[in-house]
């Protein structure tokens, strides 16, 4: 039986680390992935661990651990160094004692092989089918979304709500963000599941919820990790209560899913407009009460959006800007 590992810090985990293990598992019997985490570092190995777990999800000769250590006590670096190859070789050591094979990326896997007494094959040493490194992604991440497997976009996805009660233009401004940002977007479930604001059934929000998270999910997958996303969870809760005087419950899942980096709360000073499937202006704006107290007692920060169209477009791209500037 052969057995092998490969290590790194998958910081983040991408498509070439993917392509690696996909290598490396055609090598062995048995493959150890090991995930090397720092205490300096801002991702933990745990969430590491997990994108890599979920890729190879129903791989049954894997396993994923996570080695915890001092960046005083094991030095970091990616360049080929003979003292530090033999450093981590010893290391390695330790949690491989008997193990027959390495696999690794990298000139310095022949060095670490070599100290272990162990056999090294190189993959992709020149990033030939895989131009990509974690550095890059993290330098860049819109240019280099593509190179995230789905597992990972996720956690790294920046998600802008744009909320508020009927009649104030969260569908238009979507829209509209979305094409100046050239990023997915995701229109509100309810327009399409309940077509007239007055009509509807309790059991109908709970359809409303599933769905929109549904769609938040696919757009998270999609060509960029800026999501403009149409209403939420806590508007259909909203409803909920300010029609039938119910709270809606809600799974964590799905609120994990809503959860944003930013909302964006279009006032209710625009003009109104009835098109028949609307509720009355009087009733408009009791739901944007409502829409508040939900907010408040979920302490959701609100960045207040105002003015005519082209004001409240003008404030949203700036508000968006910044977690784009923070990535």
């Amino acid at each position: 039986m052969i057995r092998a590992f490969v290590f790194g810090k998958f910081l983040p985990f991408h498509k070439g680390h993917e392509a690696m293990i996909k290598f490396a598992l055609t090598k062995c019997d048995f493959l150890s992935v090991l995930v090397c985490c720092d205490n300096e570092e801002n991702i933990s190995g745990e969430v590491r661990k997990g994108w890599i777990e979920s890729t190879f999800a129903g791989v049954k000769n894997i396993e994923v651990k996570v080695l915890h250590y001092d960046n005083q006590l094991l030095p970091n670096t990616s360049e080929t160094s003979t003292s530090v190859s033999k450093i981590w070789s010893v290391e390695f050591k330790k949690h491989y004692p008997d193990y027959d094979l390495i696999i690794t990326s990298e000139p310095y896997g022949e060095l670490v092989a070599g100290f272990m007494g162990i056999q090294h094959i190189a993959f992709d040493l020149d990033k030939a089918h895989h131009p990509i490194s974690a550095s890059v992604i993290r330098n860049n991440l819109f240019a280099n979304w593509h190179y995230l497997p789905a597992a990972v976009k996720p956690y790294f996805a920046i998600k802008v709500a744009i909320l508020g009660t009927e009649s104030t233009g969260k569908t238009t401004l979507t829209e509209r963000l979305a094409k100046h940002f050239n990023c997915s977007y995701v229109l509100e479930a309810g327009r399409e599941l309940i077509p007239d604001s007055t009509k509807f059934t309790f059991e109908d929000l709970h359809l409303v919820a599933n769905e929109h998270a549904k769609r938040i999910d696919e757009a998270i997958l999609g060509d960029s990790p800026l999501i403009i996303i149409d209403t939420d969870i806590h508007i259909t809760k909203s409803y909920a209560r300010s029609t039938f005087d119910r709270e809606l419950p809600v799974e964590n899942d799905i609120y994990r899913t809503n959860k944003a980096d930013l909302y964006l709360y279009l006032n209710n000073d625009a003009p109104y407009y009835q098109d028949g499937t609307r509720l009355s202006k009087m009733d408009r704006d009791l739901l944007d009460r409502s829409h508040r107290e939900v907010l408040i007692d979920h302490q959701i920060k609100l960045v207040e959006i105002s003015g005519n169209w082209q004001t409240r477009f003008e404030q949203a791209v700036l508000e968006v800007s910044q977690p784009i500037k923070s990535k």
